[in-house]
């Protein structure tokens, strides 16, 4: 089988298919999610005592409302943008990465590392590009380790990838606490060099929120995410991987070659995340500031379907849960918040079929 017959085999499912079908394979689960998630929302809000309407009211005017709560929620949803990224990028070569904290984390301190040896007053052109660059090739450093012991010998990438969340944090907390950070603190000094600027530097309206031009390069992974999956070669080899490794192999892809270059730039992504709070928030690494983005961003690749496009609505959506769980607070307990984000993930990991691929190789593997 050669990859021209491959590739036609694939487009003529696809158009077999007819587009209604795709599109309420890709709509229906995450929407049936939310509709799941309202209601145990409705039932929790009411165990309060409280009105399910008053509470959904506070949550709206705390994120949407007001452009404090909006940047807030475009900050949030920047970091979950690129962690949501990772997870999905791989997803789509069917492998699992679980080591988004520590990419993101390593990405950030090799962006600071970066804007901290640059000089006082280096062109934004300049240093920026430099930031972000090492940023991704620190993430794609911690995302490789993975890729090569998979591919050489056999190890589970899930496994791998939460060992190394606590090697990674551990090796960064020790060289922060001592080597590199301001007294009495657990951050490195403050970098002049790469910052971006905020919402609020460009609008009075976003003053107090963290959201900054990070964004933009969020958009931008996106976009080229989308491109290298859908218009590519790579990205068609990679998603033929993931979907029948050994059809694929068979018409002549390397499999290992892809599993590699899967993880390793899913790391890339995570570890640009970095620059979210690193050049565009707090302007200096500090130790924790990647905790439980990692493993939130698996919830938004499956949400958002592990489409670029749904990845980022999804990660819109998980940021405003997050920070409205801040605007409820008087109400009921903030913690709700995380109960609506577990009843969500559960309702559609069922329903992705990534999900149920990885679960079914994972499966025939271990009883082989």
């Amino acid at each position: 089988m050669t990859e021209s017959s491959l590739a036609g085999g694939t487009q003529a499912t696809f158009a077999a298919t007819p587009w209604r079908e795709r599109a309420e394979e890709a709509l229906i689960p995450p929407f049936v999610a939310l509709l799941i998630a309202l209601i145990c929302g409705d039932l929790l809000i009411l165990s309060y005592g409280q009105s399910p309407a008053a509470v959904y009211r506070l949550l709206l005017e705390g994120t949407w409302g007001n452009a404090y709560g909006f940047g807030q929620v475009l900050y949030k949803a920047t970091t979950l943008a690129f962690t949501g990224l990772a997870v999905s990028f791989g997803l789509r070569a069917g492998l699992f990465n679980i080591g988004g904290e520590s990419q993101l984390a390593a990405g950030g301190f090799a962006a600071a590392l970066t804007g901290l040896a640059l000089p006082v007053g280096a062109p934004l052109v300049i240093a920026l590009p430099l930031c972000v660059i090492a940023a991704g090739c620190a993430g794609g450093v911690v995302g490789a380790v993975p890729a090569y012991l998979k591919t050489k010998f056999g190890a589970h990438e899930v496994i791998v990838t939460i060992m190394l969340n606590f090697i990674v944090l551990a090796l960064l907390n020790w060289f922060i606490a001592g080597h590199l950070h301001v007294p009495e603190t657990l951050h490195t000094p403050e970098i002049h060099a790469g910052v971006l600027p905020r919402l609020s530097d460009l609008s009075s309206t976003f003053h107090g929120s963290a959201a900054n031009l990070a964004l933009l390069v969020a958009l931008l992974v996106a976009a080229a995410v989308w491109f290298y999956l859908f218009k590519a070669r790579g990205g068609y080899e990679l998603r033929a991987v993931g979907l029948q490794p050994d059809a694929a192999e068979y018409g002549g892809i390397s499999v290992g070659r892809v599993w590699m270059k899967a993880l390793t730039f899913s790391g890339v992504i995570a570890g640009i995340g970095g620059i979210n709070y690193v050049l565009g928030y707090k302007h200096y690494y500090e130790d924790g500031f990647a905790s439980g983005a990692g493993f939130l961003g698996i919830a938004v690749a499956l949400v958002g379907r592990n489409h670029p496009l749904g990845v980022l609505l999804a990660a819109f959506f998980f940021a405003t849960l997050s920070q409205g769980g801040l605007a409820i607070h008087a109400s009921v307990p903030k913690q709700m918040m995380d109960v609506l984000q577990g009843v969500v993930i559960i309702a559609v990991a069922t329903a992705v079929p990534e999900v149920r691929h990885v679960l079914r190789t994972a499966r025939r593997r271990s009883d082989a």
